[in-house]
């Protein structure tokens, strides 16, 4: 595993985002883990956030990015962030572009979006917290399309994420990754899976943040709701 996916697990264990008990999920399953971005909320915390993504956009997709797109709301300070740590890290200035959940009608910045228009020839890489069902792509995607004049217009290189769950997304054997990769047509990759975050957090000896009662509890629930290679 790569240092800084390594350094990311710890950072959401640190900053109290990567919680593990008993969770009850916006579907309605019942989780032994829960991820919540919203508890990043300090600068330094932010700061680094921006660098891991930075880093994982980096090692998935390379340079050839004019975009950072953050689905609102979540998505939208990740966007920034991003875009400040990349032009750190890698020396390049990428612009970002969110969405507005309602128009602005008036104003020299009316419009869907919010930042940077996007527009032709633009290569675009989506950011967004964690995808449990893909649901949220069916919203994001028509939204950055609609700004092409022409058909692919605009292409967008590949969306980035927190965390892959690893569980299979609604009418699917399949992760929701994998779903939006195979519907869509462009990778949908994370920083890290869950299998990398047990990986790291049970085997670290006497300290392991998952116990054995915590791992059999996670191994039970993909038993039901693991995703299908």
């Amino acid at each position: 595993m790569e240092q800084y996916k390594k350094e990311f697990i710890d950072f959401m264990v640190e900053c109290n985002v990567l919680k593990f008990g008993s969770f009850t999920l916006k579907s309605g399953r019942q989780s032994p883990f829960f991820m919540n971005a919203g508890a990043y909320v300090t600068g330094s915390q932010l700061k680094r956030l921006g660098e891991y993504y930075a880093k994982a956009i980096h090692d998935n997709f390379g340079d050839d990015i004019d975009v950072f797109f953050g689905p609102a709301y979540k998505g939208i300070p990740l966007a920034v962030v991003t875009a400040v740590a990349y032009s750190e890290l890698y020396g390049k200035e990428i612009k970002y572009c969110c969405d507005r959940k309602e128009e602005k009608d008036h104003g020299a910045d009316k419009g869907a979006l919010l930042g940077y228009k996007i527009q032709d020839g633009d290569r675009v890489v989506i950011i967004e917290d964690v995808t449990t069902s893909g649901k949220s792509i069916e919203e994001t995607y028509p939204k950055i399309k609609a700004q092409e004049t022409k058909e692919g217009g605009i292409k967008i290189v590949g969306e980035i994420v927190s965390l892959n769950r690893m569980e299979k997304a609604p009418d699917s054997d399949k992760a929701a990754l994998d779903v939006i990769t195979e519907k869509y047509g462009f990778p949908a990759k994370a920083i890290v899976s869950m299998k990398e975050v047990v990986e790291a957090l049970y085997t670290n000896g006497d300290k392991k943040l998952i116990t054995d009662e915590i791992k059999a509890e996670i191994d039970k629930y993909y038993e039901i709701y693991g995703a299908k290679k």
